[in-house]
This record gives C-alpha cells, structure tokens and sequence, in this order.
C-alpha cells in the first residue's frame, strides 16, 4: 500500500556459472518485491566489465538481447527502491568503474550514514561524482586507497563507513562481498553445482533467490565479515572487530518475502507467531480474521489459528497495478486503495471483522481501508497490527517517513484509532515482537520502534533533511 515503508534493494551475486547474467536477473527477479524502482547487471569475462541498468521492473528491463549482451561466469545485480540519493538512471546501480584497482563494479543494499561527510572530503581530494548516491562513495574510497589489492583497498574503505550496508563487489577475476559490522541488512550465501561438478557461488539479500535458480542455502554472510570468491577458492575474513548485532526486525514483520530464510530464521514462521501472539494480546468478538493483503496475511493465518475465528480472504489485491494509471478526471474517492484491493461483499456483509495488518504509517491508507471494509457491509472492523507502534523513522536503508509524518510519533493508540475509524485498534508489544523472531540474544534492531539507535548517526540533520526534500 501508498502508506507502507519500503526498503532500499535487493543485491545478487553469482561466481563461477556460464550463465552468470541470467541467473543475477533471475535472482534479480525474485527480489522484485525489494525494490521496482530501477536494477542492473554488471557481468566480467576476466577483461571487460558490461553492464546495463534501466529505470523500471526487472522482467521489462532484462530482455534476452540484453542478457545475451552480458557475457561471462562472474555477475553482480541490484534492485532498487531510493532511500538516498533522487530517483533518476545515475543513481541506478551497479556503479562500475576502471581505476589503479583495475575495473570494479559494486552494488549496495542499506543506508550509509556519514555518507555526505565521506563525499565532501573525497571532493575536497578531487573526486568527481556522477551520482547522488551513497553507493558511489565506497568505489571512491577503493580508489583513492593506498592499498595494493582491492580486498585491502575494500578493507580501508569499509572501517571508514558507518551505518548499514550490505555490499556486493566484482572484479576482473573475483566476487567480494560484505557486511556492516552490526549486520542491519541480510546477505545469504548459497551454492549451486555446475557441469564438470564445479561449484559456483551465490550470493543474495534472501534465499527465495536461491529457489528459482537451484541454488542451496548454505548460511548467511556474518556481520562486520567479508568473504573473497576467486581463482584461488573462497576466504573469508572479518574485517572489522565484533559488535553488538541490530539486524532490522522489519525484514520479519514486512520487507521479505515470507518464503524466505533471513536471518537464518524462516520469515512466515516469525509472522504467524506475530499473529498469535497478537490474538493472545488483543482478542475481540469478531466473526472473522480478514488479512490485508499481501502484508497481512501469515499473520493473520497465525491470529485466526490461536483465537479460533475463521480465516477469510476478504480483501482481494489487484497484482498487477502498474507504476502509472489513468485516473479519471472526475474525482473518485480513494481511488489509489480502490485500484489495489477490493471487497468480497459476500464475506463481509454483516461481519464483524478483525482486520489484521503489519504497520500504520502516516495512518492515511489504513483509514482507507476501514472504510472500504465498512462500505462493504461490515457491522464492525477491529484493526490488529502486528508490530508496535512506529515512532521514529529509519537511518539504515528503509524508506521511512520523518518523525512528523509518522501518527504513533505525536497521536496516542486512541487517537489513532479514531482517525482510522476502526472499532477497537490494538499493536502488538515490543515483548511479543521480539519473542516472536526468538530474539533471546538481543540481536534485533528496534529503533523504529523505540527511538533507540544502535549506532552514532553523525549527520542526523542532513539525513532529515534529505529526507524531506523526498517527501
């Protein structure tokens, strides 16, 4: 929905297959849900990096001249939804370049937060960007690295970002990934057998990746780890000292697809337990458990399981809602909800429904569709969300709102209710958020949730201000 938030990317990597483009775009694919703003390849056939980067969906962008036009066993590729940077082709990535490295390319998934500082002293040093991207800045920092190699020159420019990142490299000859060393974005590795038994392998922001190309999830990228695919086999090495882990708790409750493992952990486990611990927390006397699709639904399958109410699809998601429509001149109400979901009248009609849904944002689409649910015969709607109440936007790589546009940050649970018009409106407890990922170690970041940040933001005034200028 128009009020949900949304991630930066998606990244893929793949070493070692003959058809390395095909399998990033197929990668690229199922990451889709990631980011529909642009993406791009960037393949190596040991000499020449190629690439090709689009604005738009990655099926419309990846056409089999396209990929045939990408040779080569080495890939990398990006799906993007901004977080930093204006939504225009220079900030597509990846961002590919020929420097004293030799010619590297990189994509990045999360938010760097010391990003601007970084980009005025390169400037100041004689850098010359193209984009207004973070991502650019990290193949700046390779560049100007004194180190001989590109995993040293990768080393030196990784301990001088902060924030969240998880990065993608290529090489004439190898793949380098890595993780921020507090681990905010996932980063899996998988392996998938090539003819003459050769392994190649794979790396992607969730596994549902790895299902569509055959690929086997072996375990995820440590935070604060980089890992070297090359001639000489795989190295793995940590880069930076051990901190405490914040991985984003919205990966669980939102962002990836529930047929992914993140984390290490299976995301529609996490929801359905979201769900029925949401029943325990705030029952009510309902004749139905209705998700809001798509985001609702394995909650709502855990709610409806522990309060014992049936399960009903009752709203249902028009997919194929493209990025532009035509409205009609005449003004119809709640048009933009009305184009992506519509009442099954039949389930509704007289029902008191528990609308069960994972955030309130700004509030505006989930009065929305209260409303259609009430239009459609509902006697009463009891909205159910299952994760607490948002309250502070985020610095690493999601797309939040800031801290005024958010309704949880300045309205009380009553308030908000009253402005969506539902009949009761219950979030689940940060207690039950965290028991529902199994977080016992304390390895989640809730910041969005608490206001807490688990690191330094050093230029928190640039970052809200670039963040006003998007909204």
């Amino acid at each position: 929905m128009s009020d949900k938030l949304h991630e930066e990317c998606g990244v893929v990597a793949i070493y070692g297959h003959p058809e390395a483009a095909k399998l990033t775009y197929l990668g690229l694919y199922a990451l889709q849900h990631r980011g529909q703003e642009s993406a791009g390849i960037c393949t190596t056939d040991g000499v020449e990096i190629y690439g090709h980067k689009s604005m738009g969906h990655v099926a419309d962008i990846f056409t089999g001249p396209v990929i045939a036009a990408l040779p080569g066993e080495l890939a990398i590729g990006h799906t993007r939804y901004s977080t930093a940077g204006d939504t225009v082709l220079l900030n597509a990535q990846p961002f590919s370049v020929a420097c004293n490295k030799g010619k590297v390319a990189v994509a990045h998934n999360g938010n760097i937060t010391n990003a601007a500082e970084l980009r005025a002293e390169l400037e100041r040093r004689g850098s010359i960007f193209q984009a207004s991207s973070d991502t650019e800045v990290i193949l700046h920092l390779v560049a100007h690295s004194s180190e001989r190699t590109l995993a040293g020159a990768l080393r030196e420019a990784l301990l001088q970002l902060e924030g969240a990142f998880s990065l993608v490299f290529l090489a004439q000859d190898r793949v380098i990934v890595a993780r921020d060393p507090h681990g905010f974005r996932p980063l899996a590795v998988g392996e998938m057998e090539v003819s003459g038994g050769r392994k190649c392998y794979v790396f992607a922001s969730e596994t549902c990746a790895f299902d569509l190309i055959g690929a086997v999830y072996l375990h995820d990228v440590e935070p604060g780890e980089m890992m070297i695919v090359g001639p000489e086999g795989i190295t793995r090495e940590r880069w930076t000292p051990e901190q405490p882990r914040s991985q984003c708790v919205f990966e669980h409750v939102y962002f990836a697809r529930p047929d992914s493992i993140v984390f290490g952990r299976a995301v529609e486990e996490s929801r359905e337990k979201l769900g029925s611990l949401l029943a325990r927390e705030h029952p009510a006397d309902a004749d139905i458990v209705v998700p809001v699709p798509d985001s609702g639904v394995a909650a709502a399958i855990g709610y409806a399981a522990e309060s014992g109410l049936p399960y009903r699809q009752a709203l249902i998601r028009n997919h194929y809602v493209g990025r532009t429509f035509i409205e009609p001149t005449q003004a119809i109400r709640d048009f933009g909800v009305k184009l992506k979901l519509n009442p099954v009248r039949y389930l509704l009609q007289g029902k008191r429904v528990i609308l069960v849904d994972d955030s309130i944002v700004r509030g505006t689409t989930s009065r929305k569709i209260v409303r259609m649910v009430r239009q459609a015969g509902a006697r009463e709607v009891h909205l159910r969300i299952s994760c607490p109440p948002t309250v502070s936007p985020c610095f690493y790589g999601v797309d939040t709102p800031t801290r005024s546009e958010l309704i949880a940050s300045h309205h009380s649970i009553e308030e908000i209710r009253r402005f969506v018009e539902a009949d009761s409106l219950g979030y689940l407890s940060l207690s039950s958020l965290r028991r529902a990922v199994d977080d016992d170690r304390h390895e989640y970041c809730y910041a969005c949730y608490t206001g807490d940040y688990p690191t330094d933001l050093v230029n928190i005034e640039e970052l809200i201000s670039a963040r006003q200028k998007r909204h």
